[in-house]
């Protein structure tokens, strides 16, 4: 009961903290990452000392660690990755290559041996599945292409991660040994695809009848792979992530997100608020390694990213946001301190410290980095954009149909935005989306179309907002509405701007700043439903119901 009380007593203390240190985060506009880790700060040994249970934290940061990138995993759809796979390996394994060889060769410079140097090479060489698919998902940045490439790339990393640790987890290395490691983790790889392929479809099937057996049976087969993974000798996490990948490309696979979400939240707080409360204070000389590392993670990965995709074909925009994200330090750092310091005694706790303090200083510069990534770009527009004759080869990525003045411009072509195409026409109308798979779609089909961003000043530039009648918004971002409204009625206060709101208060909002209508789903909907009702005779319904599922059919076939 004593043991109970005190796991109870930290564990509400972490919590409490943690939430009261985020809501003031999110009162200042900032990220919430930073507000967790300074909660781990103030209660661990370098704070007040509050939560004293090393082994508590241990636990709680490897399970945190596991659920999260079970939840990664599952954002992972392979199938959007498909038409990035090339810059994904190739760019991927150039940029693990030359930054592990950097960071052995700043460990050899500062005369550390060479089980070290490996590990600094290691830790520096691979990004954060974790955070950057968060920060990303936040900010509706995923299905860019940007996105998918950075996805792409993590995957890579990921795998690349998996046989690392492997090795690192053996006494003494050696062709045999190589392998061996090479063999378990294929085998695990090898468990996860024929498990998804062959029999979960079945068996989800079958459990989608029950939410609470689809939550269940999402959870089982996570911690079925973790402990796959533990007798494989790798970390419960490599299995986790291992089947969270599986479940991603499962039609359930929004049902699955949805009912995980919830422990999501709780173990990413449990983990962040766990790396603070790991750290010690470490000598000078690694305070200067830390520093070297930090330039050199913040500063040489991503322009080594930079250049490479600049070098397949991407213009910089694209290459620029691609590398910013990528330039933290990976969650999987953590794991191999953990077994440098606590399963082979490779490396020390001073050194264990500097690996958690790169990794929360990496992680919190990314969040602001990935925050404000449009406003870095258009600050450095000029120099950046050199990078575009790296290759004379561009990805197309846009299409226009001549002398087509375009009385129609929709920004945003998914479900709600393809309805608007239909209606209004192609021929009269110019789309911009961030989505790569609709605007290919889009191109096969002959409609004007751009990619990008609806607050990218390159794409708003080349559209002649003078001679359209209609602007519409089918992406439901306030900020980004108002600084469209904003932009549009600057340059033709004649023509009319409809955009689109989350709630009430948002479209309120918008309507104070310029927009000429709003459209808030829910209640356009009901609204249309209501006026149906009163309008058409109850012996039509079978008429209507069968133009509507015909609608519906076409929609989807447009959508596959």
């Amino acid at each position: 009961m004593v043991i109970a009380s005190d796991i109870l007593l930290e564990l509400g203390l972490i919590i409490i903290l943690a939430t009261v240190l985020a809501y003031l985060a999110k009162l200042i506009k900032q990220p919430l990452i930073p507000a967790y880790i300074l909660a781990g700060v103030i209660l661990g040994p370098i704070g007040l000392a509050f939560v004293k249970d090393v082994n508590l934290i241990r636990a709680l940061s490897e399970i945190g660690i596991a659920f999260l990138l079970f939840f990664v995993g599952l954002e992972i759809n392979i199938k959007k990755i498909k038409s990035v796979v090339g810059i994904s390996l190739f760019g991927g394994l150039i940029q693990v290559i030359l930054m592990f060889i950097a960071g052995f060769v700043i460990g050899q410079l500062m005369n550390f041996n060479n089980i070290t140097c490996i590990y600094i090479g290691l830790i520096i060489a691979f990004s954060s599945t974790m955070i950057v698919v968060k920060l990303l998902s936040d900010d509706g940045q995923i299905n860019t292409l940007h996105g998918r490439i950075i996805l792409g790339i993590l995957l890579l990393q990921d795998l690349l991660v998996v046989f690392a640790l492997s090795f690192l987890t053996k006494s003494s290395l050696n062709w045999e040994i190589i392998l061996v490691s090479l063999i378990q983790g294929l085998v695990l790889l090898g468990l996860g695809i024929l498990v998804s392929r062959f029999l979960i479809r079945r068996v989800f099937d079958f459990a989608a009848k029950s939410r609470e057996l689809i939550f269940l049976l999402a959870i089982s087969l996570f911690f079925l792979f973790a402990i796959l993974a533990y007798l494989l000798n790798f970390s419960i996490a490599i299995g986790a992530f291992v089947i969270g990948v599986g479940l991603a490309n499962l039609p359930y696979n929004y049902e699955i997100v949805g009912r995980v979400a919830s422990l999501k939240d709780f173990f990413s707080t449990i983990f962040f608020v766990s790396l603070g409360m790991q750290l010690v204070w470490i000598s000078k000389e690694l305070l200067v390694l830390l520093g070297i590392l930090v330039i050199v993670v913040i500063l040489l990965k991503p322009l080594i990213v930079m250049i490479i995709a600049s070098i397949a074909g991407y213009e910089s925009r694209t290459a620029f946001l691609t590398a910013l994200s990528l330039g933290q330090v990976s969650e999987f750092s953590l794991l191999l301190g953990t077994i440098g310091f606590y399963t082979m005694k490779h490396i020390s706790q001073e050194f264990f410290s500097l690996i958690i303090f790169l990794t929360i200083l990496t992680m919190v510069i990314t969040s602001y980095l990935i925050k404000h990534s449009s406003q870095i770009y258009d600050f450095l527009i000029i120099p950046l954009k050199k990078f575009n004759s790296l290759s004379t080869k561009k990805k197309k990525l846009e299409y226009e149909v001549k002398d087509n003045k375009h009385k129609f411009i929709l920004f945003g072509c998914n479900r709600m935005g393809k309805i608007f195409l239909k209606t209004l026409g192609k021929e009269d109308m110019i789309v911009v989306d961030y989505d790569p798979m609709i605007i290919d779609r889009l191109i096969k089909n002959k409609v004007s179309c751009y990619y990008g961003e609806m607050n990218n000043y390159e794409i708003l530039t080349k559209i002649n907002f003078l001679e359209s009648e209609l602007v519409i918004s089918t992406i439901d971002d306030t900020e980004k509405n108002i600084s469209l409204i904003r932009f549009v009625k600057t340059i033709n206060p004649k023509i009319k701007v409809v955009v689109s709101a989350r709630n009430i208060t948002d479209a309120l909002d918008v309507y104070e700043k310029g927009a000429d209508y709003v459209i808030v789903p829910h209640i356009s909907s009901a609204e249309a439903m209501a006026h149906l009702f009163r309008k058409v005779p109850l012996e039509r319904f079978n008429k209507i119901r069968n133009e509507h599922i015909k609608h519906l059919l076409d929609l989807e076939i447009e959508r596959v």
